[in-house]
């Protein structure tokens, strides 16, 4: 496909087939200059990132650890239009084996599957504004690593003046955007908003009883429980911080069910137990991005992902 038509509601497939060119068809400079801007902006939760080389000398790394990654596009949840650009929210599963020596440590062989959730804008066809959240606890618990581990192994490689990913080394990008108004992305922000104020009695008054539940660390739940102990877990941690939401999508559409993305932050201090164990008193940035389906009897599935990596990093760099 060259470029996208969003009159004929392209741009989905548009970064399904960037992904595929560039990871599975080894397209690391040629297609990187051609889906991206050569100024592009990648913010993950590890670090920022800029420029097309970078991506490129980004993607390079990665494949020397998982020379078979294989990224499996599950859903794009977009909007926007034409004349301002668009944005779209990919949840990827990615398959994968450690076969080659480099970040993630000596090889092992061992099979990976993990998912990352990227929210990429893109307009005239290239991709300039990105956001990306990796399952890193999922990738290092199946490597028989820890997050916090990890954590103390890289810190003393990494640049502050980039990594981790906080508003203190962010930049304002191209995209500027809030998302759209749909009821569905306002229904799950409200939903999260109440939860992170305190509110649990919503979980079960607004989650399918059956939900099926995909959390950090390579977690699949299924049960109001399993929500109300994931969220409880994270706003337990950090109970005075801030929790605010940046965008936010509700779209519905053929042979899909009603869908929402949110990218939100929890910005504050480390004072509790939950989430990332002891009480450290690390001020923590941390960045999520969600994705909801909903049905008949409320939310049914929900995707949330944050980096636990970057979290402990966090930790570790102000604890020693």
């Amino acid at each position: 496909m060259d470029g996208f038509d969003p009159e004929a509601h392209d741009f989905p497939d548009f970064l399904l087939e960037a992904t595929s060119d560039i990871w599975e068809g080894r397209g690391l400079t040629t297609r990187v200059q051609a889906h991206y801007h050569p100024e592009v902006i990648l913010r993950g939760a590890e670090g920022i990132q800029f420029g097309a080389r970078a991506m490129a000398e980004d993607a390079m790394a990665t494949l020397v650890s998982l020379p078979d990654r294989r990224l499996l596009g599950e859903d794009v949840i977009w909007s926007g239009h034409a004349r301002v650009g668009m944005l779209g929210s990919q949840r990827i599963l990615t398959q994968a084996t450690h076969t080659g020596d480099g970040a993630l440590g000596p090889a092992t062989g061992r099979a990976l599957l993990y998912r990352e959730i990227v929210d990429s804008y893109a307009k005239r066809d290239q991709i300039s504004d990105v956001w990306r959240v990796t399952d890193t606890g999922a990738v290092l618990r199946q490597l028989g690593q820890t997050a916090e581990g990890w954590a103390r192994t890289r810190l003393p490689d990494l640049d502050p003046d980039s990594q981790p990913f906080t508003p203190r080394v962010d930049v304002t990008g191209p995209y500027t955007g809030l998302g759209n108004t749909d009821q569905w992305g306002e229904g799950f922000a409200a939903l999260l908003m109440r939860v992170m104020d305190g509110d649990l009695s919503v979980i079960p008054d607004q989650y399918d009883r059956a939900c099926h539940l995909f959390y950090p660390g390579g977690v699949e739940a299924h049960g109001v429980e399993a929500a109300d102990r994931f969220w409880l877990g994270l706003r337990a941690a950090m109970p005075s911080a801030r929790f605010e939401v940046h965008h936010r999508i509700g779209m519905e559409e053929p042979l899909m069910p009603a869908r929402a993305a949110l990218r939100w932050s929890l910005k504050g201090r480390h004072e509790g137990w939950g989430a990332f164990g002891r009480p450290s008193g690390a001020d923590l940035y941390v960045m999520g991005i969600s994705h909801a389906e909903f049905g008949p009897r409320g939310l049914r599935r929900e995707w949330t992902l944050y980096d636990e990596a970057a979290v402990w990093t966090q930790i570790v760099a102000q604890t020693g």
